[in-house]
């Protein structure tokens, strides 16, 4: 992974930034599907924040899909930001939906009725 840029004078929150460049490097084919990233205490070196600042971040891209944790295989980029994307959409989707009464059956009739 490449050195990161952080801001701290941004107020963009720290793990945001730091999942941001890590969203960016997996872009970039800096790390590739199925790849291990290095340990959050070596990320947090690197980008000169404290590990939790990490953790919280892969925590974020893993809710997004983009990576996978696994005991004793570490975490590994499961998959790209465009399905980083659909899978966030989706849940966005679903949360507008039970707002609005719907349940997740009717929601996904609805989708397939769309294909």
């Amino acid at each position: 992974m490449k050195p990161a840029r952080l801001d701290r004078a941004d107020p963009t929150a720290l793990h945001e930034q730091v999942a941001a460049q890590i969203r960016r490097s997996i872009a970039e084919g800096d790390a590739n599907p199925g790849e291990r990233l290095p340990p959050a205490k070596d990320l947090a070196a690197v980008m000169c924040v404290n590990t939790n600042t990490v953790l919280r971040a892969l925590r974020v891209l893993r809710e997004e899909g983009l990576l996978d944790f696994r005991r004793g295989l570490g975490v590994r980029v499961a998959g790209t930001p465009e399905r980083g994307l659909v899978l966030s959409g989706a849940r966005d989707l679903l949360a507008l939906a039970r707002r609005h009464g719907y349940q997740r059956d009717e929601l996904l009739e609805m989708i397939q009725r769309l294909h």
